[in-house]
């Protein structure tokens, strides 16, 4: 039997993807009414500047008193794209203190004081949904706690950030330099005017906590995250990366150790096959490659950012949230038993590809290679080029840990016949 009185919700923002929830919610009324099993009515839109012309939405809705919104306590489901830390982490908290679930987009948030929020949600028994914080419309977080909570997922790898992957298939395709695709990103609305979020990996450190607490039960905060931003990277590191079959994508990886007792997130450049599904993501598409034991590898694809993609996973929240409280449930919550501990960056262990600039003469690659082997650093493959005394050494490694490439680069700066370390690079999904 369809329920009459209408669940009401109260959207904390009304910017790209705050106006593009109101939109849907008022353009796919009835159909959402279908879905949930009861009208669904906008009780309030919190904003702080109230004067601008909101198409489409009551301006008798509008207001500037978020944490009255909040507090009404005849509010079912509040809606949180404001972002940022403050105000948002009182307002969520106020929410479910005042009998509200919660519906949120905010990574940062979710990065740092997911588990916190999660436990108040709990002492409430409330909801706390967030599709939308990871990878705008990709349906990925659903996926994980929920289609895949019976397998044991042992990585997850992806492209998380349209913003960076824009501005490095640029790079790709046309051979331009790092500022020459910022620039072009910026001129399409891809990158915002001040872009150090997106390209120095701090968006991208958000959503992989997120995804590594999901995907291995334990609480990943976003200090566990090892960032790498994307600014260094050249166009020759490019045509080194062709060389080797290869691409360069900025990626955010989580994984299980082999033995199983930790895990870790890192976010960097890397260096990818082009025969990986995830080398072919162009544009400022998103991708996420999830390897389990029982299912194996499955990738999710589809644009990450946006209004109108970032509202679709908000309004399936919506809708999720909406029939269990319907239903007088709730969904998932925090599932952090495994309490796996996060190693650090040292300890991670893959392949690098190190451009070296040497002298032009005889004994120099034997030198670093006795390096390499002092280190423990295995070399699968070593090209050299050069001439009128100078050289370039390129030198990819078989898989190392991280502290042991470290110590090798320290000790090859020490080499007479080194003149600098022009890359260090990662390589990937191999």
């Amino acid at each position: 039997m369809m329920r009459t009185r209408p669940l009401k919700v109260a959207l904390l923002g009304c910017g790209v993807v705050g106006s593009e929830v109101a939109r849907i919610m008022t353009t796919h009324a009835d159909d959402l009414t279908a879905r949930i099993g009861a009208p669904v009515e906008l009780a309030g839109v919190a904003v702080r500047r109230p004067d601008r012309v909101r198409e489409g939405i009551d301006p008798a809705l509008i207001t500037t008193d978020a944490t009255a919104l909040v507090k009404r306590g005849d509010i079912d489901v509040v809606v949180e794209v404001i972002g940022g830390i403050e105000p948002a982490r009182t307002l969520i908290t106020t929410a479910f203190e005042h009998g509200a679930s919660v519906v949120s987009a905010n990574k940062a948030l979710l990065a740092q004081d997911g588990a916190a929020l999660h436990a108040v949600a709990e002492q409430h028994g409330k909801d706390l949904y967030y599709e939308a914080a990871v990878a705008g419309a990709i349906p990925l977080i659903r996926p994980l706690r929920e289609s895949l909570a019976g397998d044991k997922i042992n990585r997850v790898m992806g492209i998380v950030n349209g913003t960076t992957n824009f501005i490095l298939d640029a790079m790709d395709s046309t051979g331009a330099g790092y500022q020459e695709a910022l620039d072009e990103a910026t001129a399409l609305g891809y990158a915002e005017a001040d872009p150090t979020a997106d390209v120095e990996g701090f968006d991208a450190a958000a959503k992989a906590a997120i995804l590594a607490g999901i995907a291995f039960h334990t609480r990943v905060r976003l200090d566990d995250v090892y960032r790498e931003g994307m600014t260094e990277v050249t166009a020759a590191d490019f045509a080194s990366a062709k060389e080797m079959g290869c691409t360069i994508k900025l990626l955010a990886i989580c994984e299980r150790a082999e033995d199983g007792a930790s895990v870790t997130a890192r976010v960097h450049p890397a260096m990818i096959p082009l025969s990986h599904p995830l080398a072919s993501v162009r544009g400022a598409y998103n991708a996420v490659f999830v390897e389990s034991d029982a299912a194996g590898q499955l990738m999710f694809y589809g644009p990450g950012a946006g209004g109108s993609p970032t509202a679709s996973a908000v309004l399936g929240d919506l809708v999720a949230v909406c029939r269990n409280r319907i239903g007088g449930a709730t969904g998932p919550g925090d599932s952090a038993y495994a309490a796996l501990p996060v190693s650090p960056m040292g300890d991670v262990v893959t392949r690098y590809h190190i451009s070296l600039d040497v002298a032009d003469k005889p004994g120099v690659l034997a030198q670093v290679a006795t390096v390499f082997a002092e280190h423990g650093v295995s070399i699968d493959t070593v090209r050299q080029s050069g001439k009128d005394g100078e050289a370039s050494l390129v030198v990819v490694t078989h898989r190392a840990s991280d502290a042991a490439l470290t110590g090798t680069v320290e000790a090859l700066r020490k080499l007479d016949t080194v003149r600098g370390v022009a890359s260090i690079m990662r390589v990937e999904g191999e």
